[in-house]
Parts: structure tokens; C-alpha cells; sequence
């Protein structure tokens, strides 16, 4: 093995687990709301729309924020930064446990997106200071294994927590809430002491990997844009990108917020801990195809037609499952969240080909504002949808049709910009 291939070998096995840790908590906190809907709804008396309204304000500020917070970590360092936020989400997160009126849900979530807002952004900023570009599709796919392993494992805790209500004179919400809050304050902490900002300072690295790592990635950088934020925003192909991850978070968020009570319907039951374990098998679905999708396209050099088809097949699931019988429709669960997880870190490639430096960490905060904003609008496009058709299949449907436009507009993109070298098997 060469010195680069070493080097990258050490970082997979030093920040791949620690990322993905992270991301499992961030996932967790940001959609455990989906597990407390019922039971939560009911002691507080909050409405469907506000309700939907709280899923998506959390997006708001996390726009906003979204690229001044990476900025913010490509001058101060990614330990600081990514700890502190951490930190900050999880008291946040947990402090939904008093959230026990509808003002105070909404504060709360607008806050935590607020807190959230550097983090992913700052992670796939992360992928290019460590990794060279053939790598990052597949390291990125291990990273976004943190959604469905949030929601695979996440589902059944969430619903043993639940069913703790009662314990101290609590709900079961407050208990998931506070729990699952404090998980990730413990995990902010151990950032400060694992993470380190740049490879340069790595002491688990020789010197001759830190050399040949420097050296391919600053020969990747020459070859991408570089400049300043006005430009980077002004590229029309980073608009175009920013579209495309805005309908496949309307995609994500659209169905991740009401999975819970949407499978609990298709088993005739109430959102608990049985329900929960059934919910989870859509997660184990797109665990697969995060493992396997992002590997497939690095090994073929291959970005645009792969991430167009994992799309359509998401979108289609999403339509699907919600026009046929309950063992179809878990069935077309299980494929729409494969396909709308897995083209996530494939979509990401094609950023970080584009630029470099502080137009990169611009461009991917730009991009990932745009996904924000499809997360704010998802619930409430699906719950206006099935209000304004009185249909309970309207809001899947409109879902399904914003995700095979995204698939349309990934085929659109000049091959140029979605392209990869392809790497030997």
C-alpha cells in the first residue's frame, strides 16, 4: 500500500465512526418528534398544523445559519465548533422535555435547528479536508448510514422510552426527550478530546501519509473554482444542485415525520414500542443501499445516472406505498427509504468537485440552506396536500411527484459537473 492509501485507511477507521456516531444523534433529536406525535399531541393539545408547523420550523434558522456556521468553522476549526454545537443541540434537545405548550414547542424547535445549523454542512466540509475525491462517495455513504441507523435503532428506543410514561410522574415523551437529549451532550464532550481539525495535525498519521495525503488533495483543489462567497453563489451549477437537494429533503422529511403513525395505521395500532420495532425495517432497507449505492457509484466513476435512478426509485416507493395493501406498502417504504438515503452522500460528490476552499465551504452551506427550506416545507405540504384533496394518499403522492423531479433535474446536469474518475476494483 502507498502512503496515501495508508493515510486514508487511518482516517476512515479514526473519524468514519466517530461522524457517523454523531450524525445518529443528530438524526435522532431532530425527527424523535415523529415518535411522540400521538402521545404528545394529546397531553398538549397541539394541533395537526402546528404540529407540522413545529417539524418544519426547526429548518428555519438552520437556513439561515447554514453557511455563515461553516465559515465560521473554516476559520475557527472543526473540534471547537462541532463540539460546542453539539453540546448546545443535545441541552436543547433535551429541554423538549418541558416544551409543554404550543409556544414553547415552537421556540424550542426554532432554536434547535439554530444550533444544528453548522453541523451537517460542517461534516461533508469535513470529507474534503481528509479525504481525496474517489473516496468521498463512499465515506460520505458510511456518514449518511447515521439516518437509518438513527431510526433503525432509534425507532425501538424511542418507543421503549415512550412506554416509560408514568415513571416519576412524567409522560413517556418527556423521558425520550430528556434521554435521548443528554445522549448527545455526553457525545459533544468526547468531540473536544477525539477530533482533530486538519491532517496536518494528526499525531496517528507519519509523516510521509500526511505528505501524500497534502499532496493529492491540494492537487484536486487546483483543479476546482476557487474564489470568493459572491462567486461561489453566483455559479449557476451550485443553483442548480441547491434545487435538487431542496426536492429530495421535501422527499426525506415529507415521509420521516409521519412514518411512525403512518405505519402504526397500516398495523391498526397505536405508536408504541411493537409499532416502533415495525417502523424501524424501512431503516434496515436503507441501510443496504447507503452501504452498497455510494460504493457502486466510486467504483464506476459514475454520479449523475446513479443518483437519478436511486431517486426515482424513492419516489416512486413514496407514491406506492400509500395506494396499496399494508405488506406492499412496507414493501415500498422499505425501497423509498433506501433510495432517499442512499442518493444523499452521491449527491454531495458533486459539490466538492466544483470548488475549494472558502467558496467550497460557501457553496456547501449554500446548498444545504436550499435543503433546509425543503425540509421546512415538507410536513406542511403533506398535510396541506391530504387537507386540500381530502385524501390521507394526497401528501404521499405530492411527495412522490417533487422526488421524480429531482431525478429529472439530476439528469439534466451537465455530465461534467456529476462526473468522477473511476476507481480500479
Amino acid at each position: 500500500m502507498t502512503a496515501l492509501d495508508t493515510a486514508v485507511t487511518k482516517n476512515r477507521y479514526r473519524l468514519v465512526p466517530f461522524m457517523l456516531a454523531l450524525y445518529v444523534l443528530a438524526f435522532l433529536d431532530r425527527s424523535n418528534i415523529g415518535f411522540a406525535k400521538e402521545a404528545y399531541q394529546l397531553d398538549t393539545g397541539l394541533s395537526n398544523e402546528a404540529y407540522a408547523l413545529g417539524a418544519g420550523i426547526f429548518f428555519v434558522l438552520y437556513a439561515a445559519l447554514g453557511m455563515p456556521a461553516n465559515l465560521i468553522m473554516y476559520r475557527w476549526g472543526a473540534k471547537k465548533w462541532i463540539g460546542t454545537t453539539t453540546v448546545l443541540w443535545g441541552l436543547l434537545s433535551a429541554s423538549m422535555a418541558f416544551a409543554d405548550t404550543e409556544v414553547k414547542f415552537l421556540l424550542v424547535r426554532t432554536l434547535l435547528g439554530a444550533v444544528e445549523a453548522g453541523f451537517f454542512p460542517g461534516m461533508i466540509y469535513l470529507t474534503s479536508l481528509w479525504f481525496p475525491r474517489d473516496k468521498r462517495a463512499g465515506i460520505m455513504g458510511l456518514f449518511y448510514m447515521g439516518a437509518p441507523l438513527a431510526l433503525t435503532f432509534g425507532s425501538p428506543l424511542s418507543g421503549a422510552l415512550l412506554e416509560m410514561h408514568g415513571f416519576l410522574g412524567h409522560p413517556g415523551w418527556y423521558w425520550m426527550f430528556m434521554i435521548e437529549g443528554l445522549m448527545a451532550v455526553v457525545a459533544g464532550l468526547f468531540t473536544f478530546l477525539w477530533l482533530v481539525d486538519t491532517p496536518d495535525k494528526a499525531g496517528f498519521l507519519t509523516r510521509d501519509e500526511k505528505q501524500a495525503l497534502k499532496a493529492q488533495l491540494d492537487s484536486e483543489r487546483r483543479d476546482a473554482a476557487t474564489g470568493s462567497i459572491r462567486e461561489a453563489v453566483r455559479t449557476p451549477r451550485i443553483w442548480h444542485l441547491a434545487i435538487i437537494y431542496m426536492t429530495i429533503q421535501i422527499a426525506v422529511y415529507g415521509l420521516i415525520f409521519f412514518l411512525p403513525t403512518q405505519v402504526a395505521a397500516l398495523m391498526g395500532s397505536k405508536v408504541g414500542f411493537t409499532a416502533s420495532l415495525v417502523a424501524a425495517i424501512p431503516w434496515v432497507a436503507a441501510l443496504v443501499g447507503t452501504w452498497y449505492i455510494p460504493r457502486l457509484s466510486d467504483r464506476l466513476g459514475e454520479r449523475r445516472n446513479i443518483a437519478a435512478v436511486t431517486l426515482l426509485a424513492a419516489g416512486v416507493g413514496i407514491g406506492v406505498s400509500g395506494l396499496v395493501s399494508p405488506l406492499v406498502a412496507m414493501v415500498a417504504l422499505c425501497v423509498a427509504a433506501a433510495g432517499f438515503i442512499a442518493v444523499q452522500p452521491v449527491f454531495w460528490t458533486m459539490p466538492t468537485q466544483l470548488l475549494s476552499g472558502t467558496a467550497l465551504a460557501a457553496g456547501i452551506g449554500f446548498v444545504n440552506l436550499f435543503g433546509a427550506v425543503g425540509g421546512f416545507l415538507a410536513p406542511m405540504i403533506r398535510v396541506h396536500a391530504d387537507e386540500f384533496f381530502s385524501s390521507q394518499t394526497a401528501g404521499l403522492l405530492t411527495l412522490a411527484a417533487i422526488a421524480i423531479l429531482g431525478a429529472g433535474l439530476i439528469l439534466a446536469l451537465k455530465r461534467s459537473s456529476a462526473a468522477a474518475p473511476a476507481v480500479p476494483a
